[in-house]
């Protein structure tokens, strides 16, 4: 049932088409996914050495891969429609905190689709798929403990790769209270690495949300992902500060740049 505030269906058999085409994506990105983990990575495991090379290139990939991913969900199977402005300013990023908030399940797709020197944060639970060990390889794990995690993104922004964080920790709830967590904060006060806040808007996500129902879709249009790039935070500019404050004042603006209309 679709909440209060979104409009009726009006086009029942289109509603349909796109759930259905919303189910073959995911069919798609599972298929494709199991690929790259047991056909693609192992080889190139081997060959690209060290095990930094691996994972630039093995990043590089898998931005490819979300690049078409996304062509196939806009211009093939057409259920969704993504605007980020110049792709030159995505690509150009290097050693930068890229926070954003959460509305759907595709924000990293869209994400990794821009930036092809992408790491990220990603969540234990995926220590557990098939392809565990291939992102064991390429990303970080929030599962590590807090000065591990702390350390690996170091490492990684000082090879100049980006970093990926969505600071509410999950997905953008529909009702509940949006609370912006401190890790982003902490992440750039110990490293000194700008964070570039980017916001996630367009149409609703109903369908691919927090707590939606898995059979839903945007009753009335596709999903329109408009990504815009909002003005590098520094952290130079919470020096003096003690942590604690300096920490707390840096999430504030995080979140207020973030959730800022577009």
């Amino acid at each position: 049932m679709l909440p209060t505030e979104l409009p009726p269906i009006t086009k029942k058999p289109l509603y349909a088409y796109r759930v259905l085409m919303k189910w073959l994506s995911y069919c798609i990105f599972g298929l494709c996914t199991v690929i790259l983990g047991f056909l693609i990575f192992p080889p190139m495991r081997l060959v690209l050495h060290p095990k930094e090379r691996f994972q630039k290139y093995g990043r590089r990939f898998v931005s490819a891969y979300m690049v078409c991913f996304v062509f196939i969900m806009q211009h093939i199977l057409r259920v969704i429609d993504l605007e980020a402005g110049p792709k030159e300013a995505y690509r150009n990023l290097s050693s930068k905190i890229i926070v954003a908030n959460h509305p759907s399940l595709l924000d990293v797709v869209m994400i990794l689709s821009l930036i092809p020197n992408a790491d990220c944060i990603v969540n234990a639970n995926l220590a557990r798929g098939i392809v565990a060990g291939v992102v064991r390889q390429l990303y970080i794990f929030n599962s590590l403990d807090y000065n591990d995690i702390l350390r690996s993104c170091a490492e990684s922004l000082n090879k100049g790769n980006c970093l990926i964080i969505f600071p509410e920790g999950t997905r953008t709830p529909r009702y509940e209270k949006i609370i912006v967590k401190k890790g982003a904060a902490r992440i750039a006060l110990s490293c000194g690495c700008g964070i570039i806040p980017l916001h996630i808007g367009g149409t609703d996500k109903y369908g691919i949300g927090k707590h939606d129902s898995w059979t839903g879709f945007n009753p009335q249009e596709r999903y329109m992902y408009r990504i815009s790039m909002k003005e590098e935070i520094h952290p130079e500019k919470y020096q003096g500060l003690p942590l604690p404050a300096a920490t707390q004042l840096l999430t504030r603006d995080i979140a207020a740049s973030i959730f800022s209309a577009e």
